[in-house]
């Protein structure tokens, strides 16, 4: 038993560790007309985001945890909304951070993937987003959040283990790619629902009570992150 986890280990760090080679251009170019294929489509749209949501909220708890506030729990509902409770000051950087982190959260989690499989780090990529999401499983104090996670974690999970390495590329390059195109339109539905006199205490709306800054201009830094993300990470997966 002892030699055949000293086999084991060795070999499963050198997985994590490695450098896989890259899929060739049409792999890349087919992925992303996958992504915006489940993008696009409203009616596609209003089941794919729930991954956005995923990361969205994610990012509020990560960071929270962070900043040194007490998480308590993370909801995913049925509309693609989400809410993550943390317990704190009320006020000050740990809180502003913390609201800032929902929507900029999947357009940098997409630009960091890019920079991974620029990389070669297509298998370090899968199982980080993996431990990521058994992480926000525990958090997680509804049912359908519950599901969404679970499912999630279970794709990345099964690619990983199940599948070879023409696949597990695929996959990978598919989900860069939908955090990167899917981390946009989130603050345009925003922008457009505050025009119609919605949204009202959206995470602008919250950053602006605590900073006395417009919400507007924090609805602009949102756009400024995920299109500069979008950019950027774009770039790395069609050079790499």
């Amino acid at each position: 038993m002892d030699s055949l986890a000293a086999t084991a280990l060795p070999d499963v760090w050198d997985r994590l560790t490695g450098t896989q080679p890259d899929p060739d251009l049409w792999v890349v170019l087919a992925t992303l007309v996958a992504a915006l294929a489940v993008i696009l489509p409203h009616g596609l749209w209003r089941i794919s985001r729930n991954a956005i949501t995923i990361a969205h909220e994610g990012g509020h708890g990560l960071i929270a945890l962070l900043t040194g506030r007490k998480l308590t729990g993370i909801r995913l509902h049925s509309d693609t909304s989400g809410l993550t409770v943390s317990r704190g000051k009320p006020y000050g950087l740990g809180m502003i951070l913390t609201a800032a982190a929902g929507y900029t959260a999947p357009p940098l989690l997409g630009l960091g993937g890019a920079a991974l499989l620029a990389g070669g780090r297509i298998t370090l990529l899968l199982w980080a987003a993996t431990a990521l999401l058994l992480v926000m499983l525990v958090m997680i104090r509804n049912a359908y959040g519950v599901l969404t996670v679970v499912v999630a974690g279970g794709a990345f999970l099964l690619v990983s283990w199940l599948t070879g390495p023409q696949v597990q590329a695929a996959f990978a390059y598919v989900v860069v790619w939908f955090l990167l195109l899917g981390g946009v339109r989130p603050a345009f539905e925003l922008q457009a629902k505050r025009r119609r006199g919605g949204a009202g205490d959206s995470d602008p709306d919250q950053l602006a009570r605590l900073t006395h800054v417009p919400a507007g201009l924090w609805l602009f830094l949102f756009h400024a992150v995920s299109l500069c993300s979008l950019i950027g990470g774009g770039r790395w997966l069609l050079e790499g």
